[in-house]
């Protein structure tokens, strides 16, 4: 296996600081929160019954999707490159109550025997992660059951960002590029893994740096629930968070 030591997607996670501030950027605000919230509930409607099924988080991150899928009766256990990241997942997880089992683990080749969880969770992981297409697998090769993850999608406003974000990350290494996918090219490489796509959900149309500039969750839930209405999300909406089942 290629050494990924070096890829932005490892280096900017085993910062301690990043990994203290991580939450705070990602899901701080009205917007932030109702990211979060919202992606939570779809996850736990993909997975349910969560009572004492076994779940793996790969990407696990600071811990938020490992806990809140714990405090619902799941066993759950979850890895990440980032022992900095681990630390902070750890604590919130005893703050939170929220049993949950932490370890260092690599999307590429996880350290598990086959099908041995009932479910896999990854979250804004194969957007940044080195081989996507390897990762994707193992998601598939250690989960008996589903999986669920998320991917910013090819047709919608997140291509051009994440266009600009990879012309800027040769200029300043520190800005997060991320790939984008098209639905064809993800259910080609679940089906050649033995699954297929059951579910998905869409959040927005227009870019998140939009909605989390103009700060209102009243404005955004009454712009994008236009756009489901008149099926631009359907057609547009990212990220895209998907179940697939063998």
């Amino acid at each position: 296996m290629a050494d990924n030591s070096r890829h932005y997607s490892y280096e900017v996670y085993a910062d301690p600081a990043m990994a203290e501030r991580f939450d705070a950027m990602r899901f701080s605000g009205p917007i932030g929160r109702l990211i979060a919230e919202t992606q939570e509930q779809q996850i736990a409607a993909f997975l349910a019954p969560l009572e004492g099924r076994r779940i793996l988080d790969v990407g696990t991150g600071t811990g938020r999707a490992a806990i809140a899928l714990a405090k619902r009766g799941a066993i759950v256990t979850g890895v990440d490159a980032s022992s900095e990241m681990l630390e902070v997942a750890a604590r919130r997880a005893k703050d939170a109550g929220a049993a949950v089992a932490f370890a260092r683990g690599d999307a590429h080749r996880l350290d598990f025997p086959d099908r041995s969880f009932d479910a896999v969770v990854c979250l804004r992981v194969l957007m940044h992660t080195p081989d996507w297409r390897a990762s994707l697998r193992e998601l598939c090769r250690v989960a008996s059951g589903r999986v669920v993850f998320d991917y910013p999608s090819l047709y919608s406003a997140a291509a051009l960002q994440a266009l600009v974000r990879r012309v800027t990350h040769k200029i300043n290494p520190a800005v997060e590029a991320y790939r984008v996918f098209s639905p064809a090219a993800v259910s080609r490489e679940l089906e050649g893994a033995g699954f297929h796509v059951t579910g998905e959900h869409r959040q927005f149309v227009l870019p998140i740096a939009l909605h989390k500039r103009l700060n209102s969750e009243s404005w955004t839930r009454r712009v994008e629930g236009t756009m489901e209405r008149t099926g631009l999300m359907r057609r547009f909406g990212s990220p895209v968070t998907v179940v697939a089942e063998r």
